[in-house]
Formats: C-alpha cells, structure tokens, sequence
C-alpha cells in the first residue's frame, strides 16, 4: 500500500465516521460541525482523486453556502443546549477533535508527499467539461436536488415562525 491509497483509506474514515457522529448526534449544533467536517473530508478525497475542482465546489457550496444555512436555521428554532460539567464537554467535542486531527495530518501527508508542492499530478476535468457532463447528463437530479433544499428551507421557515 502506497502513500495515496494510505491518505484516501484514512480520509475516507475520517469521512464515514464524522458522517455516523453527525447522524447519530442530538444535539444540532455537535451535528452541523461534524457535518461540516465531513464535507471537508469528502472535499479532500476528490482532491486526492483528481478533482480539484469538485473539491472547491465542496467547499465552496456545502461547507460554506449550505452549512451556513443549516447554521440560521438552528439560531431561528432558538434551541438552546443544556448545561454540562466540564467533562462531559470535554467528551463531546473529543470525536470532533480527533477526527479534525487526522484530517489535517492527511492533508499534511497530501502536501508533503508532492514535496512540498500542493499541487499533484492528477488527470483533471476542466469546469467546462464538468459542467457539460453534469447538465447534458444528469440535469433532472440537478433539479430534484434544488427543488429539495427549497422544500428544506421552506419547512425550515415555517418551524421558525412565531405565534403571535
């Protein structure tokens, strides 16, 4: 096993497992940040692959515009966490640090294994032949996909209203 697939297989873990911790979580706030660290993750592994930019897309759109969103709608519903002794805080954002480490370390391992160049030699699509094959082949889940997170901040906003 080379250095590459070592890098994917523990960014792919990192990946699964801060999925399982955000869909497991009660608490939404704990939620959206391992979220968050999955969507960087999963930005890493298309860098890794040969997808730069599928990468800042990741970036760009999910961890920021979408994580960004899912963040108001968690400060309208006003949920606010109960108090908890240091420990138990402590246990709760250990997963989270643990999983941000190994993270990093991969993409320290990205970085050093091009010799301190980022930039590896990848076979990469151009963003106009993404595009292309993107909207020529798979428009409709596009589409669906849109049509969902507007389904999703429509719920989100009639959660959050108030009774007056």
């Amino acid at each position: 096993m080379n250095l590459y697939a070592g890098t994917f297989y523990l960014l792919a873990a990192v990946t699964l497992g801060s999925t399982a911790l955000a869909v497991t979580r009660r608490n939404l706030m704990h939620a959206i940040i391992y979220l968050v660290l999955s969507f960087f993750g999963t930005a890493l592994l298309f860098f890794l692959l040969g997808a730069p930019f599928l990468a800042a897309l990741e970036v760009i759109i999910y961890a920021g515009a979408i994580m960004v969103l899912f963040l108001f709608i968690v400060m309208m519903l006003e949920i606010r966490p109960a108090e908890q002794p240091w420990g138990a805080y402590l246990r709760q954002w250990l997963p989270a640090g643990v999983l941000g480490a190994l993270s990093l370390a991969a993409l320290v391992l990205i970085i050093l294994a091009a010799g301190g160049d980022p930039s590896l030699p990848l076979a990469v699509a151009s963003p106009r032949e993404f595009g292309r094959f993107l909207f020529q082949k798979y428009w409709f889940a596009v589409e669906i996909v849109s049509f969902l997170l507007l389904v999703a901040l429509v719920g989100a906003l009639y959660l959050g209203r108030r009774e007056e």
